[in-house]
């Protein structure tokens, strides 16, 4: 039988640096993709629940397709980083989904729009989680729904969006923590000609499978 498993893909991640560092996914880093994505069964299949997706929750009978404005928080039967589906008003919602968006097995592929402070990958397994593996099927771009909002431009969380501040090795850090030395992004591009006016500073990357963009257009933050 086929479930669904969600898993969070950590927040935050060094978007480049300076001097064009960056270096490239290889084919190795595409087989190890594969295993970023950590395989946790969340419902049995004997369970008495109309459904036995791991991103449904058999109090609330949602179905197993995540759609914008669902709600989902940690999986109290699951790994710690492990994700479940729960009604908007359930104690156990911690964050809402604010776009969902197709899944791939390259970590950069999927950019999730502004505000958002986490990630969770939604994957397909069959048969019994001690298989491992598991299928990614879609990603779930989520907003906490606390006051705390680290994915928000210039935070210093999430994945790097325009207005986020960089240092000078490009590693995201709070705009409110910036120095002269610091840089503020204005716009993530696949060339430097499409870099919006006031840029200073266009850092090209190098190449890397599946990344929207191959050019940070930054000034300097102070």
């Amino acid at each position: 039988m086929a479930s669904n498993n969600t898993t969070r893909r950590p927040r935050g991640r060094v978007a480049g640096c300076l001097q064009a560092l960056l270096v490239p996914l290889i084919l190795f880093g595409i087989a190890a993709a594969w295993n970023y994505y950590k395989d946790d069964d969340n419902s049995s299949s004997s369970s008495s629940s109309s459904s036995s997706s791991s991103s449904s929750s058999s109090s609330s009978g949602k179905s197993t397709e995540w759609k914008a404005g669902d709600c989902g928080g940690p999986d109290p039967e699951g790994s710690a980083d492990s994700y479940k589906a729960f009604d908007c008003d359930d104690s156990g919602a911690t964050f809402k989904a604010l776009k969902i968006m197709d899944a791939s097995i390259l970590p950069d592929a999927v950019q999730c729009p502004a505000g958002t402070d986490l990630i969770v990958q939604v994957s397909i397994t069959f048969g019994s989680s001690d298989s491992g593996g598991g299928i990614p099927s879609s990603t779930v771009c989520g907003r906490n729904l606390s006051g705390d909002h680290p994915g928000d431009a210039g935070a210093g969380g999430g994945q790097l969006v325009k207005g986020d501040c960089i240092d000078d090795t490009a590693k995201e850090i709070a705009c409110a923590q910036a120095g002269s030395a610091d840089y503020k992004v204005l716009g993530l591009v696949k060339t430097e000609a499409e870099c919006p006016s006031g840029t200073t500073d266009p850092l090209k990357l190098t190449l890397a499978l599946g990344r929207p963009y191959d050019v940070i257009c930054a000034t300097k933050a102070a």
